[in-house]
């Protein structure tokens, strides 16, 4: 019997960062913890992931039909050993045939991409938690447009993957002010922490136990305290939108909230 999968959505860090050295060198360690207990906290395996990485936009819903995807190296000025990663998950077309499926009776006009690999906000996390590669994975593109409505929407209509045993992953981060927070890295450890009144609303919104409510306070994210300090763009929040659509009722909780890099970084998890 196949068993419920939550949503979660994850912050993936930045570029390589599980994979190289840092100053101070324990960085990431949290971070890291988090993601290696991640399948340990699932009610079973999943039988596929899918990924909604802050990554990968199209002017359409679009899916990797990819059934051997490749890793794409879409960061730049990082060690050369970070070049020479591997985490070979196999794709799964017919999972994405099932999504554009679902998305269509949504009205969702969707689109099919038969080349593209995994960019790093799907294998830099996903090499952590998942580091067998054994679990067919396929990405789901945000739409340009960023509507959070919409993204919302697409959560919704995927919701019934849950039943079926896909872990329905969001990837990106909850703050992405990079400017920011290379200027407080270069300050050194006890310099500013930013995101602190974005976080604390987003935490808000994510466990309100009316799921109406929160569906209104994401629609919004906008006009909350901090909001474009924390996303000048919002590429690297919206994944979150597509996992609490995906989470119905589901009432959601933070399951990690980390201080790196100058900002605060959050997880949540729905059921």
């Amino acid at each position: 019997m196949t068993e419920k999968q939550p949503t979660v959505f994850v912050p993936h860090g930045g570029g390589p960062c599980f994979f190289m050295d840092w100053n101070p060198p324990d960085a990431w360690d949290r971070h890291r913890r988090f993601l290696e207990d991640l399948p340990a906290s699932l009610p079973a395996r999943p039988k596929a992931l899918l990924v909604i990485s802050g990554h990968w936009e199209e002017r359409i819903f679009t899916l990797q039909t990819n059934p051997a995807p490749p890793l794409l190296f879409d960061y730049q000025g990082f060690p050369q050993h970070t070049y020479q990663l591997a985490w070979p998950a196999p794709g799964e077309p017919a999972l994405a045939t099932r999504v554009r499926a679902l998305l269509e009776d949504a009205g969702f006009q969707t689109g099919a991409d038969a080349a593209r690999g995994f960019d790093h906000g799907v294998f830099v996390p996903l090499k952590v938690a998942f580091p067998e590669a054994d679990i067919p994975t396929v990405q789901l593109s945000l739409r340009d447009d960023l509507d959070p409505e919409a993204h919302l929407a697409v959560g919704r209509a995927l919701a019934p993957l849950r039943d079926e045993g896909v872990l329905i992953i969001g990837s990106g981060n909850t703050y992405h002010n990079m400017g920011k927070m290379m200027r407080a890295m270069r300050g050194g450890p006890d310099g500013p922490v930013y995101g602190g009144d974005f976080d604390r609303w987003l935490t808000s919104a994510v466990t309100h136990e009316d799921p109406a409510v929160r569906h209104a306070m994401l629609a919004e994210w906008e006009q909350a305290p901090g909001a474009r300090d924390a996303n000048p763009r919002e590429e690297h929040l919206i994944p979150l939108h597509v996992v609490a659509g995906a989470a119905l009722a589901d009432r959601g909780e933070k399951s990690l909230e980390d201080h790196v890099l100058g900002a605060v970084e959050s997880a949540f998890r729905f059921g």
